[in-house]
């Protein structure tokens, strides 16, 4: 029934709520405040007349600014705010220990206990131009024809760029109540939540849906009070004192002594609760975003740290990262090969690698580098996605200086990334997801991810730790047998080139390939490919890779692993797009029955 319906159906019987008075988010115990959904008939039979009834205070002024509510504006009319010349804010004189006399304090910096009383006739307009069920949508079961409508309107909208998304009333309206339902039966509801997430998170709820999307559980007050937060040695502590200061100063929040004191606070406690990692020059930066969204909620703050840096940052902050750090920038380099040859070279050529600009990139997950406005939307896409999306948003990145880079030489480059320029951030999160969504998931493996149960090692045709030195000879990434099989579907007895999403190129010897291969690739001769300045003289191979451009390019070799390797960086030197090879060679099929006997007409 449609809610109308349901009113009607009810009649003079009394309702009880399902939801009990005091109903907490299974979220994070004890954290947030749920709405009082316990109305009586009357109470519903008015909603349509009451539109606050049911909405929290922190809701109620969030729409009043989207429906053109200026708070300074209302209280410079009322004379609560009042505007002194600059030059009455001038010192009468400043002696040499830097003391100030004769500047009067500004009044607008004491506390003031007067109230006023904003208009709401505004918002109350605004919901009187809005269906009855958008006050109370139903996540299953509800009036489909209302449930069409609105799905019209949202994709209408969706089309718009986020930052008029964020400012359309009645389409944040509709987002702030369906988040509250997903967020009220989270983990219930938690692949729907994704799935809403993955369009746009509304601002106000942007703290509990990180949370639940770093699967923040139980109750974090407990947890962070139990904490010892002096047990920090005095000459971290100072660090942080002068880390603090610089960190996102620009923000009335953060740069305000509060500010500094709850992210001292959440920092000393992260610190006092992993006594196996250290502070690093960075963790304030990360810190920032989570202290600005639960600027009262230092428990809340923490608890989504100490789930996030374990998933996008693991090991980073142990005393010795270097390993990890550069596995990280190799990994990079081949994601950067992969996806933007040309540039590949370019920097190579100059001798402008990751290790000079993109440590601070990672360590901080870019929150050194952008404003936190930007933050909060790369960081709401970045919550989607697996521990190697900051690397494709390093390639987005960079892909938007591609221009530049390219006929930039070494001190230029320098330059440029010293004072980075203005970058698109809604382009740079289109771009990290496409990256992202046409990068074969193997293609980012790092032994030292946190998700390495993704790649279970007892899987021969799965990825598995291999020597830092091989990884750091190779400008490709490698991919596994498993990507194949499921980009190939090789166990379709018809895998051919034209259905293929992979150019596979076995470059083996004749009578190798003549006696295994797999189905739709094909035979190259390593020796008659490049000539001895690397260039292809190979008409076949040039004319398929041409014919090909947009395929991942999968080189096989054997056991003589270097072949492999020169055939791949002589592809990325000759700007080809998307070369990797095969993690362990041909020999990794040989016990699947994968392998065909190939025909002498396969051969050139």
């Amino acid at each position: 029934p449609t809610f109308m319906e349901l009113l009607q159906e009810l009649g003079s019987k009394p309702y009880i709520s399902p939801i009990p008075r005091s109903f907490q988010l299974t979220l994070f115990d004890g954290i947030t405040p749920i709405l009082d959904h316990n109305l009586d008939l009357a109470d519903f039979k008015n909603l349509d007349s009451s539109p606050f009834r049911c909405r929290t205070i922190d809701q109620i002024y969030y729409l009043w600014k989207l429906a053109g509510g200026d708070l300074t504006a209302v209280l410079k009319s009322a004379g609560l705010i009042k505007i002194s010349p600059s030059i009455s804010k001038i010192s009468k004189f400043v002696i040499d220990h830097g003391d100030v006399y004769g500047l009067q304090r500004d009044v607008n910096t004491l506390f003031d206990d007067a109230s006023y009383k904003l208009s709401l006739k505004e918002l109350e307009n605004r919901f009187n131009d809005m269906p009855i069920e958008i006050l109370h949508p139903l996540l299953e079961g509800g009036d489909p024809e209302f449930d069409k409508r609105q799905e019209e309107l949202d994709k209408m909208i969706e089309r718009q760029p986020l930052a008029v998304r964020e400012h359309d009333f009645e389409y944040q309206f509709h987002r702030l109540i369906l988040f509250e339902r997903l967020l009220s039966s989270y983990p219930y509801q938690k692949q729907r939540l994704y799935t809403e997430a993955r369009k746009d998170i509304p601002p106000l709820y942007r703290a509990y849906i990180w949370a639940a999307l770093l699967d923040v559980s139980g109750n974090v007050n407990d947890v962070y009070n139990r904490i010892d937060k002096d047990n920090t040695t005095p000459t971290v502590i100072r660090q942080i004192e002068v880390d603090i200061p610089r960190c996102h100063q620009y923000d009335e929040l953060l740069s305000s002594p509060e500010g500094h004191r709850k992210m001292k606070n959440v920092l000393k406690a992260w610190i006092a609760s992993h006594s196996n990692l250290v502070y690093w020059q960075g963790l304030d930066s990360l810190c920032a975003p989570f202290v600005y969204l639960n600027f009262n909620n230092e428990a809340l703050a923490y608890a989504s740290l100490t789930a996030f840096i374990p998933k996008y940052l693991n090991n980073f902050f142990l005393k010795d990262n270097s390993l990890i750090i550069n596995e990280y920038l190799v990994v990079f380099s081949h994601v950067i090969a992969f996806h933007h040859p040309d540039l590949s070279n370019r920097l190579e050529t100059i001798g402008f690698i990751p290790d000079l600009y993109a440590i601070p990139w990672f360590l901080t997950v870019f929150a050194h580098v952008f404003p936190l406005n930007k933050i909060f939307h790369l960081w709401d896409m970045l919550l989607l996605g697996s521990s190697s999306f900051p690397l494709c948003i390093g390639v987005a990145i960079l892909t938007q200086l591609k221009p530049l880079l390219l006929k930039a030489d070494f001190n230029e480059c320098i330059l440029l990334f010293s004072e980075l320029p203005e970058i698109d951030i809604e382009r740079c999160i289109r771009d990290s997801i496409d990256i992202f969504v046409t990068t074969p998931r193997s293609c980012t493996y790092r032994e030292h991810a946190s998700d390495i149960t993704n790649y279970p090692i007892n899987n021969d045709l799965d990825m598995d730790p291999f020597p830092f030195s091989d990884l750091k000879s190779e400008r490709c990434p490698r991919i596994s047998a498993n990507d194949i099989v499921e980009l190939n579907d090789l166990k379709a007895p018809t895998a051919s080139l034209k259905t293929s999403k992979l150019l596979l190129i076995d470059i083996r010897s004749s009578d190798e390939y003549m006696k295994a291969a797999l189905p739709s690739s094909i035979n190259i001769s390593y020796e008659k490919a490049f000539d001895n300045q690397d260039r292809i003289i190979d008409n076949r191979l040039q004319h398929i890779l041409d014919q090909h451009r947009s395929l991942v390019k999968v080189v096989i070799g054997n056991k003589n692993h270097k072949q492999t390797v020169d055939f791949t960086n002589n592809l990325i030197t000759n700007n080809y797009t998307r070369v990797c090879l095969l993690h362990k060679g041909i020999d990794v099929f040989k016990t699947t029955g994968m392998l065909y006997v190939p025909t002498p007409s396969d051969l050139p």
